[in-house]
């Protein structure tokens, strides 16, 4: 298996601007939140391009992890990163001489996985996600862990094919098993297993060394996140490559690793709120010390997790 560094899509200000956050509502006004400061640092990055196997790649720098499968059905992939980056990623696709893009599946809603939706419709793909994510799209949606309230999609960006609890594409001699999870990260997820190369896709059930989001506002929780990771870890042999939504590719031990992390941290929230605490009394109790080290460096830190773990139980 090969375990692969995470090139940081996220401008070095984002680290800075999110260590002030200390609750769910964490982040800054909308106009000069995360979703512009994503946005931004998606136009001016690097897509870097990871093999990982059977023809299945990884693109990586433009908000989620995209997986690439590329054949005679066309090219297919596994989220849609950011706008910003459509000219660096139609360059990393004919760097990779990958036939047109065909076939778009959306691992949830959130715009750094969904919004190169309707470019890509342009380019010819047929979008494919859990009925969830079309219903987000359709309509204003707000996020309040981001301060942020995200219009209607454009029709050309919404998924055209929808699905409730399973669906099964047969694509590049690859057979793909889609499955919705019950309301994890968001009520949308859903993992995507290539069966035959032992692939898997699992989207922002995992982030691979760091603090994940959660949100609330559509379905998310701290319990339905560990129910996914341990689902995650059961689902998966030693051998099996897995994809995360953000992070480096791994397997098995991380993936255990991220879900004891989550039932420690939750554990340590939940005693002290049972108590009486504030947040602000949880937070400056440090329930994620032993953590910060490893999972703090990305997008959320300890206060922030902690806040929204707080908010959870």
């Amino acid at each position: 298996m090969t375990v692969i560094r995470r090139r940081e899509f996220l401008e070095a200000g984002v680290a800075t601007a999110l260590a002030a956050g200390v609750a769910p509502k964490w982040l800054f006004a909308q106009d000069d939140g995360i979703v512009a400061t994503i946005r931004r640092a998606a136009a001016t990055g690097e897509i870097t391009v990871h093999p990982v196997r059977r023809g299945i790649s990884v693109l990586m720098g433009s908000g989620g992890n995209i997986a690439v499968l590329s054949g005679s059905d066309g090219t297919l992939l596994i989220d849609a990163g950011i706008t910003a980056s459509r000219d660096k990623v139609k360059k990393a696709l004919a760097g990779m001489q990958a036939a047109p893009v065909k076939h778009l599946v959306n691992t949830h809603w959130h715009f750094d996985h969904t919004d190169g939706n309707e470019w890509l419709h342009d380019e010819g793909a047929t979008i494919v996600a859990h009925e969830n994510t079309r219903r987000h799209l359709a309509t204003s949606t707000r996020v309040e862990g981001w301060q942020f309230t995200f219009p209607p999609s454009p029709l050309g960006a919404l998924p055209s094919e929808v699905f409730q609890t399973e669906r099964t594409l047969y694509l590049n001699g690859h057979s793909l098993a889609l499955k919705h999870y019950s309301p994890a990260h968001t009520d949308s997820d859903v993992s995507v297993a290539f069966t035959s190369a032992d692939v898997l896709h699992v989207g922002d059930t995992w982030w691979n060394g760091y603090y994940p989001f959660i949100d609330y506002s559509t379905g998310g929780s701290i319990d339905g996140t560990i129910r996914a990771a341990r689902e995650n870890v059961d689902a998966v042999s030693t051998q099996t490559v897995v994809i995360p939504g953000h992070g480096p590719v791994g397997g098995k031990p991380e993936m255990i690793e991220y879900r004891d992390m989550l039932d420690a941290v939750r554990q340590k929230v939940a005693e002290l709120k049972k108590q009486g605490r504030s947040l602000p009394d949880v937070q400056a109790a440090k329930p994620t010390a032993l953590y910060d080290g490893k999972w703090g460096g990305f997008a959320i830190d300890g206060p922030a997790f902690t806040g929204l773990v707080y908010a959870g139980v």
